[in-house]
């Protein structure tokens, strides 16, 4: 979990995907690792998104793939499966955390509330998702619930941009940002892969100016 952490941290930002067709998971995958950000979190939302993992997992065994919007333990044994190798959900699920702590795999669970990280540090996490981040108070709220655990750190998604990354990233609790306006679904779609290795080069270089 530490070493995937640091590696989070380098990146700065985590492109959060949807995938609607597995033709498109290599060449998005080419497209983040060219652009600077060899991670994915590929959300569940989709019936293609096991097999973009598996695709992608396979096409770039380096690149940090992890499956988000994971609600059940059957999503977790199907994400692990096809190659993920961290898994994200939307809410504290104390099932779904503490099936992925008893096997191993890293897990990062959302917590909006002073109780959900409670329960987080209960288990021993050092790091949590915080969703839906800008409507739930983004930094100042993830500020002042964090002061009395002193020892978790937050990787805020949901409404997160470039425009306010750096609100977040200068956050001495933030980890990393979730984002997608790198991976628009339209841009995935229309199979835009250049312009998204461009997008995703630019929020690599803005990320990096931010931690310099």
């Amino acid at each position: 979990m530490k070493a995937m952490a640091e590696r989070f941290q380098k990146l700065g930002v985590v492109p959060v995907v949807v995938l609607e067709n597995e033709k498109d998971a290599v060449p998005l995958a080419e497209a983040l690792v060219q652009g600077g950000l060899p991670c994915a979190e590929v959300t569940f939302r989709t019936e293609a998104a096991a097999k973009s993992i598996q695709l992608m997992a396979e096409a770039y065994p380096d690149m940090l793939v992890g499956a988000g919007t994971v609600l059940t333990t059957e999503q977790v044994d199907l994400a692990v499966q096809s190659g993920a190798k961290f898994i994200v959900s939307p809410g504290f699920d104390p099932e779904v955390v503490d099936y992925c702590l008893e096997k191993e795999i890293p897990v990062f669970p959302g917590c909006i509330t002073p109780s959900e990280v409670a329960q987080a540090v209960k288990r021993g996490l050092e790091v949590v998702k915080f969703f839906p981040a800008e409507p739930a108070g983004g930094l100042p709220m993830i500020k002042a619930m964090a002061a009395p655990y002193t020892g978790i750190r937050f990787m805020p998604t949901g409404g997160i941009n470039a425009a306010n990354l750096e609100e977040y990233l200068s956050g001495d609790k933030i980890l990393c940002c979730g984002g997608s306006w790198m991976v628009k679904g339209d841009l995935v779609k229309a199979g835009a892969f250049d312009k998204i290795r461009e997008l995703t080069a630019e929020a690599r270089k803005l990320a990096d100016s931010i931690r310099k």
